[in-house]
């Protein structure tokens, strides 16, 4: 099991990279998008300086991946060493293996699929707590120097590449472009968030003893009690604060319907749970 956790993050770096590089391959170059990131930036100097972007994509990446370890430690370039180096040879060997391989002409469709792969695919890379590098670097810089968000650097370098590429794209180009860094976006956010949504519940009633310990035993759920007061009656009472998965919802509000019918429930989605129970192992007390 311990083999396995140490081997699937690297899973993940080589999978994310390589369908990266399957939306660059087989949509973004055979329909002629303009893209952001360390790729956009290398059709850039193809266009203008002839640079091929075989040879751009591994001289940038390794130019950044030493600006990043420098920067911002050893942590980092041990977790985005493989990218670094990885996502050269698999973009070659894509594009000698897929070479005239055109799978849509429709620039729309081309668009779509490949920000879907591009943004699985960097996705993958994040949740193993990598870098795909290149382009990915400098926001991490500059949040470790001046604490911009990442996020915002990531949408401003993309946006400035897609400028630099307007010199030799016509005006529809930048429009994919654009709709292109969208897409990916969105499908990155949403990869992020895979597996890690909650549902928060509250229950208010004056029986949040029995429905506390139904939850811990029935369920397998912590639980918190808030201090609460009731704005008509000010009356004081417990409110049940619990964490648990969507599968678990209808469970609980049956539950909670055996104990008290007239339960007040407060239903919330959450983004992401972290702690005991979620991402860490639980903890048993002994009987």
């Amino acid at each position: 099991m311990k083999a396995f956790k140490k081997i699937y993050p690297l899973f993940l770096v080589l999978a994310g990279n390589t369908i990266y590089g399957l939306g660059i391959v087989l949509f973004v170059l055979p329909s002629g998008l303009i893209t952001g990131g360390t790729t956009g930036l290398g059709l850039f100097f193809e266009h203008s300086l002839q640079l091929p972007l075989g040879v751009f994509i591994p001289v940038f990446n390794i130019l950044m991946f030493l600006l990043g370890a420098f920067i911002l430690g050893r942590r980092f370039a041990l977790t985005t060493i493989l990218s670094t180096f990885y996502y050269p040879v698999v973009f070659q060997l894509l594009s000698s293996l897929l070479d005239g391989v055109i799978l849509t002409s429709d620039p729309m469709l081309s668009t779509l699929c490949a920000g879907i792969l591009i943004g699985a695919g960097i996705g993958l890379v994040i949740q193993a707590g990598a870098s795909t590098g290149g382009m990915d670097i400098p926001p991490l810089v500059l949040n470790r120097l001046v604490g911009l968000p990442v996020s915002v650097g990531l949408y401003a370098f993309d946006f400035l590449i897609l400028i630099l590429q307007m010199f030799f794209s016509d005006t529809e180009q930048i429009l994919y472009g654009m709709i292109l860094v969208l897409i990916y976006s969105l499908v990155l956010d949403r990869m992020l968030l895979v597996g890690k949504g909650r549902i928060q519940v509250k229950v208010i009633s004056p029986f949040y003893e029995e429905i506390s310990q139904a939850i811990q035993t029935q369920l397998d759920r912590g639980v918190t009690l808030l201090k609460s007061e009731g704005g008509y009656s000010h009356e004081e009472s417990c409110t049940v604060l619990t964490v648990l998965s969507k599968r678990e919802l209808v469970a609980l509000k049956h539950l909670v319907a055996d104990i008290d019918p007239q339960a007040f429930l407060v239903i919330s989605q959450v983004t992401e749970v972290r702690g005991r129970g979620f991402t860490l192992d639980k903890v048993y007390r002994r009987s």
